[in-house]
């Protein structure tokens, strides 16, 4: 539901979850469900082959406004605590 594109059409039941190494922050794996899941995988799977892309690299990558794409940066940013579309407290 934080994703204006998603709002837009009408559509609130999506979610993106990145997994990263705890140390690193080197992308692990990830899942995405909801509508367009199967063309916003590739948003992240090429990261994971990257030797030295992590959690940063994704969310200063450019992901354009408003589009289902900028879930993917917004999972990235979570980690690194940069998200500022969704407030989430601090564990």
């Amino acid at each position: 539901m934080a994703n204006g594109r998603s709002l837009s059409l009408g559509r609130e039941e999506g979610f993106t979850k990145l997994l990263f190494d705890p140390d690193t922050h080197r992308v692990l794996g990830g899942g995405i469900v909801g509508t367009n899941a199967g063309e916003l995988i590739s948003e992240w799977s090429h990261s994971r082959w990257r030797p030295v892309c992590d959690a940063a690299d994704i969310g200063l990558t450019i992901h354009p406004h408003p589009t289902l794409t900028e879930t993917v940066a917004g999972a990235a940013e979570a980690v690194e605590g940069t998200l500022t579309d969704l407030y989430l407290p601090r564990k």
